[in-house]
C-alpha cells in the first residue's frame, strides 16, 4: 500500500468516502443511417476506493458498452446521450483529448477478453511493457526495464528475463493474459476494468488469474469493475454486484444481499438457469428463461423483462418506465421491480415435470488402448534436426453405453478434441482400437466410411457461428444432411423430416426459411443439434456445446440435449472444462491430462474423495455461484506441459501437490498403473490407499 501513496495519481485521489468511479443515469446510443439504437439507458453505478464491483448479464445487455463509455472509446457511431461518468469527481465527458490520454492507461486501465488483441505480435514483451511508464511517466529506459521485470515477477510468470525477451506467440494463452494484466498494472491505475478476462482460458488457469487479480488489487489499492457472465467468478472476486438486463441496471447490492436476498425476477431467473451443487437433471432440471432477449430498438413498454417474467402484471408492469427502488434494511441494495416487496422470494421453484431417467443399455462404443501420435517436421522453431513426435492420446481406454452421458474433462491440450477427431474419422489412430457396435473404425477415415457409420457418429461443435453455411437457409442445411444420409424417398419426405427436427429442437417451423444471421447464438446451436440428429445418430460428440452461450441459453440447450437423448436413446460424449455443467448432466466422467486418462468413474465417484490429484485441483478451480458453498483452495502452479516434450514418469508430476507423499521419486520415473478402486472407479496415480483415504472433499455445502 505504501507505494501507491507516493504515486502522483494516488496523491490526487479523492477522500476515502468519495467514489473512484460514479456513473449517474448514463444513456449511450449508437447511430445508424436508419435509426438511433439505445444501448444503455438510465444506468447508475458507483465504485468506491479499493472496491471490486461485478457487472453481470447476458450478451448484448450493454456491459461492454458501459466499459467503453468509461474509456470514452465509443467510436464514430456511439455517443453519450444522457447522464454523466465521473472519475475521481471529474466528468470524463468534459475532459480534453490530452487529459483523456493522461487518464487512459495511466489512471484507468482495461483488460480485454482476448489477450492477443492487446499485444503487438511483432514486438517483444519487454518493449511493450516498458512503453507504458516511458510514455505516461517519462521514466528512463533503465527504470522502465526494472519496472517491467518487477511486474512480470508480480504476475507469477516463470523466468521473467526470458519472458521479457519473448514474442507474444511464444507464450500460452494464460501467460499472454498475465502479461496484459502486468501491462495494465504498470502505472498503478486507480481503476481497472476487466471485460470477461478469463472467458478464453481453462478453468485452472482462470482460478490462478482470478487469484492474481485479487492479490494485485489489494497490493496496489486498485478499484475494479469486473464484467462477466459467470456469477461464480463474480462471487469469488467482487464485493458488490450490478445485474444488467437490456441496457438497464435491474439490481444492485452487496454480493451477500443479491445472492441470498435477490429482489428482481431476472436475477432469480439467472440463478435458476445455472447448475449449482445438488441440481439433478432428472429430479430437478434447470429452469431456462422463457422467450428471447429483446433487440435494442424493439424493447417493450414499461419493464424490459416483462415479456419473460413469471410475475408480470399487464396494465401495471407495462404502464410506465420503472425507476430503481431502495430495498429497506440493506446496504445500497436497489431493484428495478414494481412488485419486489409483494413477491415471495423464498417460494420453492415450481419445477418442470420430473423427467424419467433413460434406461442405460448395452455398450455402443469401446476404445481400447487408443493412441494418436503426430510427427512434427523438424525446424528451427522446435530445435534439433530430428523429427519430433507429439503424443496427443496415450493408451486411452473406456466404453460408453446406449442412453449414457459420458463427460470428458481436462485442460486445453489434454487430448479431448484429438480423440473426438479420431472417433469422427477426421484422423486415423496410431494404435489401439475403436469398436462401434463391435465394428473396428479406428483406421477408416471419414471419406471411406459408409453412410450409416457417418450418420451414427455425429458432432455438435463449440461455436455455432462457424458451423452453419451463411448463404443457405436453416431448412436447406438440415435437408442437405438428410440427403447425405440418404434419408427420405422424396424432397417432400425430407422437408417433413426437417420440420419434425425443428420441432425436436424446439424451434418454430417458420425458422426453416431464415438465414443463420437472423438467429441468436442459442438458436444457431439448436440448428447444429438438429443437423447432428438428422441421420438418427447413435453417438453424439458434443464438444463444449454451451461454452459460447449465455447462462440462460445454456440451460435451455443442455435440457434440450437431455430430452433428445431420452427420446432417441443416444450416447452422448460431452467434452467440457465446465465441471458444474458436467456434474449436472453426466452419468460418468473421464478426466484427461496430457493424453492420459487419469480418472474414470461415475459422477458421484469423481466428485467425491478419493480423487486423482489433478481432479482435486480441477474441482477447486470451479467458480460456484452459491454463498453456502465452502471450497478448499488449490491453485495449480504452471501450465500443462507440451505433448511434444512430456515430463518423465507421471504426466502430472510437475504440478502435483501430493508428489512428496510418494517415496523413492517414483512419480518422476514411472508412469503410474491404472488402479481399480471400489465400484469400477479408476485412478492412474502412485499414491497409496492410505494417502487416498486421507483426502477430504473439495466442495461442501456449509451447515445451516
Amino acid at each position: 500500500m505504501a507505494e501507491t501513496l507516493t504515486d502522483p495519481a494516488a496523491a490526487a485521489a479523492p477522500a476515502q468516502d468519495a467514489p473512484i468511479l460514479e456513473i449517474d443515469k448514463l444513456s449511450i446510443s449508437f447511430f445508424t443511417r436508419l435509426r438511433e439504437i439505445p444501448a444503455v439507458m438510465d444506468f447508475s453505478v458507483k465504485v468506491m476506493p479499493g472496491e471490486a464491483v461485478g457487472l453481470v448479464g447476458e450478451s448484448g445487455c450493454g456491459k461492454s458498452t458501459v466499459a467503453l463509455g468509461v474509456m470514452q472509446d465509443l467510436g464514430k457511431n456511439g455517443r453519450v446521450v444522457g447522464g454523466t461518468i465521473k472519475f475521481k469527481g471529474r466528468d470524463l465527458g468534459q475532459m480534453s483529448d490530452e487529459e483523456l490520454r493522461h487518464v487512459r492507461g495511466n489512471e484507468i486501465a482495461m483488460i480485454y477478453q482476448e489477450p492477443m488483441a492487446s499485444l503487438n505480435p511483432a514486438m517483444r514483451i519487454g518493449k511493450q511493457l516498458m512503453e507504458v511508464p516511458m510514455i505516461h511517466e517519462g521514466v528512463s529506459e533503465k527504470e522502465a526495464y526494472q519496472r517491467a521485470l518487477q511486474v512480470v515477477t508480480d504476475v507469477k510468470l516463470p523466468d521473467p528475463e526470458r519472458i521479457l525477451k519473448s514474442f507474444p506467440h511464444q507464450l500460452s494463452g494464460g501467460q499472454q493474459q498475465r502479461i496484459v494484466i502486468a501491462m495494465a498494472l504498470m502505472s498503478k491505475p486507480a481503476l481497472l476494468i476487466l471485460d470477461e478476462p478469463t472467458t478464453a482460458l481453462d478453468v485452472t488457469v482462470e482460478a490462478a488469474i482470478v487469484e492474481l487479480v485479487k492479490e494485485l488489487g489489494a497490493k496496489y489499492g486498485t478499484s475494479m469493475l469486473f464484467i462477466s457472465h459467470n456469477l461464480g467468478l463474480v462471487l469469488e472476486t467482487c464485493d458488490r454486484i450490478c445485474v444488467m438486463y437490456s441496457g438497464e441496471a435491474v439490481e444492485r447490492g452487496s454480493i451477500e444481499d443479491v445472492f441470498d436476498k435477490m429482489q428482481h425476477p431476472y436475477t432469480q431467473a439467472l440463478f435458476r438457469s445455472i447448475p449449482l451443487p445438488g441440481a439433478d437433471k432428472n429430479a430437478r432440471p434447470l429452469v431456462a428463461i422463457p422467450g428471447n432477449f429483446p433487440l435494442p430498438h424493439e424493447r417493450p413498454s414499461g419493464c424490459n423483462f416483462g415479456p419473460r417474467c413469471d410475475y408480470f402484471e399487464p396494465g401495471r408492469c407495462d404502464a410506465r418506465d420503472i425507476p430503481m427502488f431502495d430495498v429497506a434494511g440493506d446496504d445500497r441494495h436497489t431493484t428495478r421491480c414494481l412488485k419486489y416487496d409483494e413477491i415471495d422470494w423464498n417460494a420453492p421453484v415450481v419445477a418442470a415435470a420430473t423427467k424419467e431417467k433413460g434406461e442405460i443399455g448395452n455398450v455402443v462404443l469401446r476404445m481400447e488402448n487408443l493412441k494418436k501420435y503426430y510427427e512434427v517436421a523438424a525446424s528451427s522453431l522446435f530445435g534439433g534436426g530430428a523429427r519430433k513426435v507429439v503424443k496427443a492420446n496415450e493408451t486411452l481406454s473406456f466404453e460408453a453405453r446406449e442412453s449414457e452421458t459420458l463427460a470428458i474433462v481436462g485442460e486445453s491440450g489434454c487430448g479431448k478434441s484429438t480423440f473426438a477427431k479420431v472417433l469422427m474419422g477426421l484422423e486415423t489412430a496410431t494404435g489401439g482400437s475403436i469398436l462401434l457396435d463391435n465394428r473396428e473404425i479406428q483406421d477408416t477415415p471419414i471419406e471411406k466410411r459408409d453412410t450409416k457409420t457417418v450418420a451414427d457418429v455425429q458432432m455438435v461443435f463449440q461455436n455455432p457461428f462457424d458451423t452453419l453455411n451463411p448463404s443457405m437457409t436453416v431448412g436447406r442445411q438440415i435437408i442437405r444432411a438428410l440427403e447425405i444420409f440418404k434419408i427420405g424417398t422424396s424432397e417432400a419426405d425430407r422437408r417433413e423430416r426437417m420440420l419434425t427436427l425443428l420441432d425436436l429442437v424446439k424451434l418454430p417451423r417458420a425458422f426453416a426459411e431464415r438465414m443463420p444471421r437472423q438467429l441468436s447464438g442459442g438458436q444457431k446451436q439448436r440448428v447444429g443439434i438438429a443437423r447432428a440428429f438428422a441421420g438418427g445418430a447413435r453417438i453424439v460428440v458434443a464438444d463444449e456445446p454451451v461454452s459460447a452461450l449465455d447462462v440462460s441459453v445454456q440451460a435451455a440447450v443442455t435440457d434440450l440435449l437431455m430430452e433428445i437423448q431420452r427420446k432417441e436413446k443416444t450416447t452422448l460424449l460431452f467434452i467440457s472444462h465446465d465441471l458444474s455443467i458436467v456434474r449436472y448432466l453426466s452419468d460418468r466422467v473421464m478426466v484427461m491430462y496430457l493424453g492420459h486418462v487419469v480418472e474414470l468413474g461415475t459422477t458421484d465417484q469423481v466428485f467425491s474423495p478419493p480423487y486423482h490429484p489433478y481432479t482435486e485441483a480441477l474441482l477447486s478451480a470451479v467458480p460456484i455461484a452459491d454463498t453456502s458453498i465452502e471450497k478448499r483452495h488449490i491453485v495449480l502452479e504452471g501450465d500443462i506441459p507440451s505433448a511434444m516434450n512430456p515430463p518423465p514418469g507421471c504426466p502430472f508430476q510437475t504440478r502435483c501437490r501430493w508428489k512428496s507423499e510418494v517415496p523413492g521419486g517414483l512419480c518422476e520415473t514411472e508412469v503410474p498403473p491404472v488402479r481399480m478402486l471400489e465400484g469400477n472407479h479408476q485412478i492412474k496415480c502412485h499414491l497409496s490407499d492410505e494417502k487416498l483415504a486421507e483426502m477430504t472433499p473439495v466442495i461442501k455445502i456449509a451447515a445451516e
